[in-house]
C-alpha cells in the first residue's frame, strides 16, 4: 500500500484545519447573531410593536432597560418610613417604579425589565382575561421567584397544572378544614398566652407582634401540613426567607438566558439552599410514605390528604403516571410551606395595624367575637359568623394584599381586548394599584373603611377583576379557604384577650419581599383584657 506523501498529509491538515475554522466561524457568526438579537434587535422590534399599540414607555436602553432605575427606587423607598397618616397610600411604596411609569405614561404603558418589554395590564376586562386564559398568559418560568421557591402548583402549566390541582385540591375543601380547626385553636392560644405573660405585670406593655405572628403561622403550617413542631420546620422557614432575599434581588437585576447555570456566589449559594430544603422536605414525606405503607394512623393533615389522593387518583386509572412522583410531592409540601407562613401572617399583621389605628373596627370586631363565641374555643360554623371580622379581613387585604403583583407572560401572540401582543412579552396586573383605584372604590379608596364588603365581594367590586388579594381565574390561589379560617381564629383570639394600638416607636413602612411586610416590624401597645 503506497505511503502518503508529505505533501498530502499537509494538504489534508489543511483541509481540516481550514473546515474547522470555517465551522467555528459558522459557530461564532450564528452565536453573535443570537446575542444581538436577544441585546437588540428583538427588543427594538417590539418596542416598534408595542409603541404601534399606542403603548408609551421609556426607549429601550441596552442590557438594563429600566432594571436600574427600578432597583435603585426600590432601595430609596426602603431606605426611610412613611409618615402615618390617616389614609393608607400605599402604592407608591409597594411598586414605585411602576407607579411612577404610569403617573408619567399613563395607564397604557410599559416598562422595560432587562431585554424584555412588560405590559401594564389596569383595565379590569383585561386583567380578567388574563387571569381567565392561562394556557395563552402563563407565569414566567425564567422568574427566579418562580424557578427557585413558588414550586409545585405555581411552576406548572396546562395538562400538569391540571393534574396536580386535581390532586392537591381536597386537601383544601371546607370539609378537610374543619378538622384543623382545633390545631389552628392550639396554637393561636398558645401565642396569646406567651403574650398575656410578657404584659401581666403592669396590665399592658409593648410588643412587637409581627416575629410573633411569623412564627404562629409557621406553627399552624408545620402541624396542619405536616404534623410536626415548628421547631422540627424551622430551618426550612429560615432557608426560605434567605433564598426570597436571592431571588427578588435577581428579579430586579438584567436576566441573561442561562445566567442561573452560572457559578456565581449567589447561584452557588442559592442552589445550596434549594438543596438543602429539598433534603428536610424529603426527610418528611418519605417518612410519612412509609408511616402509611406500615398501617399507622392517619394524622388528617394536608400531607396525609395530599397522599391519599395522589394514590387514589394513580388507583382509579390503574396507571402510575396519573399521580405524583415523589419529586413532585416535594415540591407541593414545600409550596405549602411558603405560601401557609408567609400570607398569612402578612395579613394578619395589616389588619392589626389597621385596627390599632381604627379603635372603633376593634371594638365592634371584638363585641362580634364575644358574642359569638363567649368564652369558648372558635369553632367553624362559628366562623362563618363573623361578618364584622370578615369585611375587615377583605379591608385589609385591599389596602395591603400579600402579592403586590402578578406577573404573566405571553405563550404565543395574542389579543388582550384591542391590543395585539406578541409572544415573549411580560404582562404586569398591579394588584395593589387596582386594590387602591379611585375608579373602582371611590375617592376614598386608600381608607381603611371596611363596610364596603358589607353585602360581599361581589357587590363591593360591582363584578370587576379589581380585588385579586389571592390572585384570579382557574388559577386562584388554592390556600384562600386556609388563609382566611386561620386569620379569623387568630384574630378571635387575639381580640378577646387584649385591646391594642401603635407604638410610639412604631414606624410606618411596607416593603415587598414576595409578600407585603413591615420593614420595622409592628411594635404595638397591648393591654390586657
Amino acid at each position: 500500500m503506497p505511503e502518503c506523501s508529505t505533501g498530502q498529509v499537509m494538504m489534508t491538515m489543511e483541509v481540516l484545519c481550514n473546515l474547522f475554522l470555517f465551522s467555528f466561524s459558522i459557530i461564532f457568526l450564528v452565536c453573535a447573531w443570537r446575542v444581538v438579537n436577544w441585546a437588540w434587535l428583538r427588543p427594538k422590534r417590539l418596542e416598534k410593536w408595542l409603541r404601534g399599540q399606542d403603548l408609551k414607555g421609556n426607549a429601550y436602553t441596552l442590557f438594563y432597560g429600566d432594571t436600574k432605575e427600578l432597583a435603585k427606587m426600590i432601595n430609596q423607598t426602603k431606605s426611610k418610613p412613611m409618615k402615618i397618616l390617616s389614609d393608607d397610600q400605599v402604592v407608591p411604596r409597594a411598586i414605585p417604579y411602576f407607579f411612577e411609569s404610569i403617573q408619567k405614561h399613563g395607564k397604557k404603558s410599559f416598562v422595560w425589565l432587562g431585554t424584555v418589554p412588560m405590559v401594564i395590564i389596569t383595565d379590569p376586562d383585561h386583567v380578567k382575561e388574563v387571569l381567565s386564559k392561562h394556557n395563552t398568559f402563563q407565569r414566567n418560568l425564567a422568574d427566579p421567584v418562580i424557578d427557585k421557591l413558588a414550586q409545585g402548583l405555581l411552576k406548572y402549566e396546562t395538562d400538569k397544572w391540571s393534574k396536580h390541582r386535581k390532586i392537591v385540591n381536597p386537601a383544601f375543601q371546607l370539609e378537610k378544614l374543619k378538622h384543623m380547626v382545633p390545631a389552628m385553636n392550639k396554637i393561636c392560644s398558645e401565642m396569646v398566652g406567651r403574650w398575656e405573660e410578657i404584659v401581666s405585670r403592669n396590665e399592658s406593655g409593648e410588643l412587637d407582634v409581627w416575629p410573633e405572628l411569623q412564627t404562629m403561622a409557621a406553627n399552624v403550617i408545620s402541624l396542619t401540613a405536616f404534623g410536626i413542631n415548628y421547631e422540627d420546620g424551622r430551618r426550612v422557614f429560615e432557608l426560605q426567607s434567605e433564598q426570597a432575599e436571592h431571588a427578588m434581588e435577581l428579579r430586579h437585576s438584567v436576566y441573561v438566558p442561562g445566567g442561573r447555570f452560572l457559578p456565581t456566589k449567589r447561584n452557588r449559594r442559592m442552589n445550596e439552599i434549594d438543596k438543602e430544603i429539598n433534603a428536610v422536605v424529603r426527610r418528611i414525606v418519605e417518612k410519612r410514605i412509609e408511616a402509611v405503607k406500615e398501617g399507622e394512623a392517619n394524622n388528617n393533615d394536608l400531607l396525609d390528604m395530599l397522599l391519599d389522593s395522589n394514590f387514589k387518583e394513580i388507583k382509579h386509572h390503574g396507571n402510575q403516571a396519573f399521580g405524583m412522583t415523589i419529586e413532585e410531592i416535594i415540591s407541593e409540601c414545600k409550596l405549602f410551606y411558603l405560601a401557609g407562613q408567609e400570607t398569612s401572617s402578612a395579613l394578619l399583621v395589616w389588619t392589626m395595624v389597621l385596627l390599632s389605628r381604627n379603635q372603633e373596627w376593634q371594638e365592634r370586631a371584638r363585641e362580634e367575637v364575644v358574642h359569638v363565641f363567649g368564652d369558648d374555643e372558635p369553632d367553624f360554623d362559628g366562623l362563618n359568623r363573623l361578618k364584622i371580622v370578615t369585611m375587615i379581613l377583605h379591608e385589609s387585604l385591599r389596602l395591603y394584599p400579600p402579592v403586590a403583583t402578578l406577573i404573566r407572560i405571553v405563550k404565543e401572540e395574542a389579543k388582550l381586548g384591542n391590543l395585539s401582543l406578541p409572544a415573549g412579552v411580560l404582562l404586569l396586573v398591579p394588584t395593589i394599584l387596582l386594590h387602591h383605584d379611585p375608579e373602582m372604590w371611590g375617592e376614598d379608596a386608600n381608607e381603611f373603611k371596611p363596610e364596603r364588603f358589607r353585602e360581599g365581594v361581589s357587590k363591593a367590586t360591582n363584578g370587576q377583576a379589581c380585588f385579586l388579594p389571592f390572585g384570579g381565574g382557574p388559577r386562584i390561589c388554592i390556600g384562600l379557604n386556609f388563609t382566611m379560617v386561620e386569620a379569623k381564629i387568630a384574630l378571635s383570639c387575639i381580640l378577646r384577650r387584649f385591646s391594642f394600638k401603635l407604638s410610639p416607636s412604631y414606624a410606618h413602612a411596607p416593603y415587598m419581599l414576595l409578600t407585603i411586610k413591615p420593614l420595622y416590624g409592628a411594635p404595638l401597645i397591648l393591654h390586657k383584657l
